[in-house]
This record gives structure tokens, sequence and C-alpha cells, in this order.
């Protein structure tokens, strides 16, 4: 291992333990790692004493491994760390109104079709050395340390592509040990690709609409099972989570002598940990349930104390369509049959996140919520969505929301079909982040179905979001970044819409909700917009709750 200056004085004792975000311990358990002012410290636990591993190069905008832990060699000698160089990202800045003596915060954010930050691997020791790893790629998925040595999994920018790297630790050279690509996009399955103690490769592919595990490059799980992540390896047995039906998760054990078996079978969202012949089964529906067996045995059960909602369900799940949408239906607790009400949906839709599924989480609550306010409130789930394969995650390949706004159109008027206390004739939409976006499009380019929408931290210019996310569905097309975008659509509105953000959001910036509403205003269209200072991407939970909730639910009222 040669000395590189890249990262100087990286190891050299320092002080007591002072106040740090713990994050890792050593293999051998006697010493723990923890962050600190953008450097990784190892404490000891015996003595107390600290020692910097791993510290930003000086003038330089960079940190060591900001979203992941290190990972430690066996022998607890060494430790592959991660540094994002983010000198060559665009600045942007968020501003808070409100307070006028205050600066804009700055942030770096990597939008579409700008630079990404720069990304390297290095293997550090504590002996005063470090080896910057050959390698640096545009995205970097995963990085690990098992029995063979250490690992990163890259992307390339265009997500086409996802490569596992078998990392040299005295040398730093790589050598690809395993190669997905699509032309689309490689989807990142959490845990993949993998290796087993014995050496076996764990990975997933892609075909006939089914995702599934493979072995050293043969498919392991069967036709029409959904493969969404691998949890544990313990020596040769492999623990990963799947479905066939996509409102639900459940637990299956692979081992080379059996190959795939389910473990979990209630209605649930099933996830777990397996260590030492020794499972833990999280099992998530109305209530979280968390067992622990070994040898096939139940040996305890751990009690969960989380406080009930007050706010008691009242949601009949649906399928919808001829694609069978996944819904849930939400009825004020008073309606009574013949009672017409105002359809609300309340959708997510995009990519990455379910609505509709075993488990109620505070969401749910929220769709009750509005549903005691005197809507019918109706959340489905279309293409794009997780858990119904590749083929239908990739339908909004080039085109994020024409499909979705389909689905959504057919599960509103499939659901009346079968409901006639449900009034198309007074129908709003409302959503957040994707949803919010999805929202506005649909009073724009669908007014004669829904009749008011409430959109909030949008993305309406496509360009001002996050190049890794954006890009992935866009492929070669450009084009759709004009017809994506809702600045572009202004003029075309005729219905009542409240546009809502937080103006402290790094996620989706605000400029996006100022630009749509100055495009509204130059265009002549009448609509409303609630800025909230202080407030990030996440309003629900800050301060403003429950006034928001309640102007969103005044706004819909009079407006359907």
């Amino acid at each position: 291992m040669t000395q590189h200056s890249g990262l100087p004085d990286q190891i050299h004792r320092t002080r007591r333990f002072t106040a740090g975000i713990p994050t890792d311990f050593t293999p051998s358990a006697t010493d723990v790692l923890f962050r600190r002012d953008r450097g990784r410290y190892r404490l000891d636990l015996a003595t107390g004493d600290e020692t910097l591993i791993g510290a930003v190069q000086d003038g330089r905008h960079s940190m060591l491994e900001p979203y992941r832990d290190p990972h430690w060699s066996p022998d607890g000698r060494h430790v592959l760390v991660t540094q994002v160089d983010e000198e060559r990202v665009a600045t942007w800045y968020l501003d808070n109104p409100a307070e006028p003596a205050q600066p804009p915060r700055a942030i770096r954010y990597p939008a579409v079709g700008q630079p990404n930050p720069a990304i390297t691997l290095w293997i550090l020791d504590l002996d005063r050395r470090s080896q910057k790893v050959d390698l640096e790629p545009e995205y970097v998925l995963a990085t690990g340390w098992d029995r063979h040595g250490p690992y990163a999994v890259s992307q390339t920018r265009d997500q086409r592509t996802v490569r596992l790297h078998a990392i040299e630790p005295g040398s730093g050279r790589t050598t690809v040990l395993h190669e997905q690509t699509d032309d689309r996009w490689v989807h990142p399955v959490p845990g993949l690709p993998a290796r087993t103690h014995s050496g076996h490769l764990l990975a997933h592919h892609d075909s006939d609409g089914t995702r599934y595990l493979t072995v050293d490059g043969t498919n392991v799980t069967p036709p029409g099972l959904q493969l969404r992540e691998l949890l544990s390896i313990d020596g040769d047995h492999v623990l990963f989570a799947a479905s066939t039906e996509p409102t639900e998760t459940h637990l299956y054990l692979w081992t080379p002598h059996d190959g795939s078996t389910q473990l979990t079978f209630q209605p649930a969202l099933h996830s777990g940990v397996l260590r030492e012949a020794t499972l833990v089964v999280v099992a998530r529906h109305g209530d979280v349930e968390v067992t622990v067996h070994r040898d096939g045995r139940l040996v305890a059960t751990i009690q969960t104390r989380a406080e009930r909602p007050e706010l008691p369900l009242y949601a009949e799940s649906l399928r919808l369509g001829p694609q069978e949408l996944r819904a849930a239906l939400y009825w004020p607790s008073w309606h009574r049959p013949g009672q017409r009400l105002p359809v609300l949906l309340d959708p997510y839709g995009g990519a990455g996140m379910q609505r509709v599924t075993a488990a109620w989480d505070w969401r749910c609550h929220v769709s009750q919520w509005f549903a005691e306010h005197g809507f019918a409130v109706l959340v489905a789930d279309g293409r794009g969505t997780p858990g119904r394969g590749p083929d239908w995650e990739r339908a909004v390949y080039n085109d994020l929301f024409g499909p979705v706004l389909e689905d959504q159109i057919t599960a509103l008027q499939a659901a009346a079909a079968t409901h006639p206390d449900l009034d198309l004739n007074r129908v709003g939409i409302r959503g957040w982040s994707f949803s919010g976006a999805l929202a506005a499009y649909a009073v724009l380019h669908r007014p004669d179905v829904f009749h008011a929408a409430v959109a909030g931290a949008g993305v309406t210019d496509q360009r001002l979001y996050n190049a890794q996310w954006r890009e992935r569905f866009v492929g070669e097309d450009t084009q759709w970044y004009e017809r994506g975008s809702l600045i572009a659509a202004a003029p075309k509105l005729t219905r009542p819409l409240l546009l809502i953000h937080g103006l402290d959001d790094d996620n989706v910036h605000p400029a996006n909700t100022l630009r749509l509403s100055a495009a509204l205003l130059a265009a002549g269209r009448p609509h409303e917009v609630l800025l909230l200072p202080g407030v990030g991407h996440h309003a629900i939970g800050s301060p403003v709750t429950r006034q928001l909730l309640e102007h969103q639910a005044r706004f819909l009222l009079t407006s359907v």
C-alpha cells in the first residue's frame, strides 16, 4: 500500500471523545466509528481515545462517505470509504424572506444535464497509509467488504449499465465481476449484486415481466415472483424479499441445497435479517409484529408499544379496470348508502413508492382525514409504481406523466361504475412531490375529468430536478423535458389550482412553483399560491401540518 497525497493526514491520534454521530462498529466490536464535522473517527471503547481516519481535503467541497457507512476489513485494520467532491456541482440558494437579515443558504445541487459530484474510493488503514481505488464512477450504488475483499457497485450516467467491481486492497486495482445492461435502465435492487461466503455471485435478471434472483447467472426464483430486496447473507443462506401480490412482500430463503423457500404467508409487508442461523421477522400490516426464530422454531416475540392513531380507517380494498389496479377507497365514517360525495384522488403514482399495500401508514390516515371532511378518497397505484414487475415499472420510460394519469382516470371511472355514491361531476386531486406535479398536470391536461387540484412541492420544470432520478426515465428523448413541462402548459389552465411549496425545500427547489405561478400569471390564469417559510420538502410533520391540511380541505370543498 502506498502513500497518496489526495487525503492528507488521514490518521492521527486526536483527543478524547466528544459529540458525534455513531455509524458503525469495527468487526471486533472494540471500537466504534462516528462522524463529526465531515470527518470520520474511530473511538476506542476501552480507553475513550479517538483517531481521525478520514477528513475532507482543504479548500474542497468534499466529504467522506456522506450517505452510507464505511466498510471495515474483517481484521479491523482497513476501511473502505467514499469521497464525494462537490466542487464542480452547481451552487443553488434557498432564501427565507420572512427573515430579511438572514443570508440565503447555499446548497450543491446536481440538476438534469449538469455536472455530478466527482466520486472516488479510498482504502485507509491504521498505519497512516491510504490507497486510492482505480475507479471513478458516475454513480456508486453500493460499497462493501465481505470475506472475499472490498467491492463497489457502479452505475453509468445513462443508468443503462451497472457493474460489480472487486477491489484489490494493496494496489487499488479493480476487476469487473458482473455487468448488467438494459436499453432503458438497470433497476437497482437493494443489496445486489453481492457474494455469498463460498463465492456464489448474486444478482437479478429482468425478463418476461419478472424480476428474478440469479445465482451465478442462473434464475433461482420462479416466473411471476417479483424480487424486491436482498436482505441478508448468512454463509450460503440468502434471505430476500419478494412478492406475487404487489400489496404484500414475503420472506424467502435460498440455499444451494434447497433452492428458494417461502418463509412468510400472512398478508403483510415483511422484512427481516438472518445472522448466525437466527432469523428476525418484521411484519407490518395494521400493526407491527416482530418475531425471532432459530432452527425453524419461534423463540421470541418482541412487543410493539407504538401509539395507535386516533383516527380509524374506513377503507375498502379494490382492484380496478382491465389491469386490476390496486386501490383503496376511503369513506367518511358517517357515510350512508345513497349519500353522493365528491371524489378526491390522493395518489403518489410515481416510481419508488406504493400507496396501496397490506400495511397502513400515516399517509392512509391523511386520506381518511380528508374523507371525514366530506370526500370519497380514492388512492390507486398505476404504472410506474413498484411491485408488479419490470415491464410495469418501465411503462413510464420517456413519459413520466401520461401512463400514470391514464391509470388514475381508469381507476376513478371503474370505481364510480361500481360505487354510485361517487359523484364524477365533482372530482379533485391532491399530491405532494411527484404527485404534486401529477395533480397540476391533471387539471392542465384533463380538465374534463378533474375540477380542482392541490399541487404541493411539484417539479414543474423537469430540468430543475436531480439528475440521477430524473435522467433515469428519459433516455435519449430530451424533448420530453418540454413535453413534461408544466410551465409550457400553463395557458391551458381552466380549473382552480392551489400551489404549495416550502421555501427551505432542498429536494424540489421552490423555483419550480414560483416559475409555474409566473407563467400562469403571464397567461392570465387565476390560481392560488401558498408559500411556507422555513419548511422543507416534508411539510407534513412540520409545525404547520394542521393548518396546511385544513387549508387544502377548504380549497377543495369550495372548488369541486
